[in-house]
């Protein structure tokens, strides 16, 4: 059961989580000062975040019958592996393992962390929960974007070094990109099954060929918003390295892969997320 629960984690959407506190504890680091115990603290939020995001979505597509029809690994509800009561129970335990880590950086910081915690809370859980879940419109790349990728970073900016200004949001625009990118992948595998079960994501609205572009301009787009940061931290540009390693994915995806072919886009786009991430914070807290 535990390894189940692991699984149902989904590891390989952890650098999504991970990223985001690196680049906004390198950004601190080049404004001034990283107050190191409140970056640990944002690492613990982001990461509960994300896991209880998963867990939730686990849950909420798990009982409306979305998975019944999958490419990809096995769910925990969909795949009978754990009850919804567990799962759910999942979900809010890491939920709020999170909450108590951002209470701990808002009574440190200002109050206002408490509302901007809530909302991420929120949009985790109504991501695929809720009577009108905000993915089966569309909309979920544009809640990634926002929260894993400006919120994220800026947010950890400010835990770390106390303030927060440009460089943090435009710093937070590529990791977001890459972000969505991994979303954008997953749901082009599943567009035969989301379709067979009505859930509308954008890669269902879009079509296939028309997310494959934009799996694309994902992917290149967050080099080119390397240019907003270069200009104040020029070694951020060595993340340009990381082409070599976006090269495959792209390829892969431009080939016209489905279904299980995928999955290896999956894990190349978590790696790419990975390695622009280290370049990327290396070259602006350089």
């Amino acid at each position: 059961m535990a390894r189940a629960f692991v699984a149902g984690a989904r590891p390989r959407t952890l650098p999504a989580a991970v990223v985001p506190v690196a680049v906004g504890v390198a950004v601190a680091h080049a404004e001034g000062r990283v107050i190191w115990w409140r970056a640990v603290l944002a690492l613990v939020v982001s990461l509960a975040m994300q896991i209880g995001t998963n867990y939730a979505n686990d849950y909420s597509d798990g009982v409306r019958g979305a998975d019944a029809v999958r490419v990809g690994p096995q769910r925990l509800v969909g795949g009978g592996l754990a009850s919804p009561r567990a799962v759910k129970m999942a979900a809010m335990v890491t939920f709020g393992i999170g909450a108590v880590a951002g209470l701990a950086l808002a009574f440190a910081t200002t109050l206002w962390l408490v509302v901007i915690g809530a909302a991420c809370i929120a949009a985790g859980w109504l991501y695929t929960g809720g009577p009108k879940p905000y993915g089966y419109l569309g909309l979920g790349e544009l809640f990634v974007f926002v929260f894993f990728g400006l919120v994220a970073v800026t947010g950890t900016a400010y835990v770390s070094a106390g303030h927060v200004g440009a460089l943090a949001v435009l710093a937070g625009v590529p990791v977001g990109l890459l972000a969505v990118a991994l979303l954008v992948v997953n749901n082009l595998r599943d567009i035969p099954g989301d379709r067979a079960v009505h859930k509308r994501t954008l890669a269902v609205l879009l079509g296939d060929r028309r997310t494959r572009v934009l799996y694309g301009a994902c992917v290149l787009g967050a080099f080119c918003a390397l240019a907003g940061v270069a200009p104040t931290r020029p070694a951020c540009l060595v993340a340009l390295v990381a082409l070599v390693v976006a090269l495959r994915p792209l390829r892969i995806v431009a080939g016209g892969a489905t279904g299980r072919e995928l999955i290896a886009v999956l894990v190349a786009t978590g790696a790419l997320q990975l390695a622009f991430g280290a370049l990327f914070t290396a070259g602006i807290a350089w």
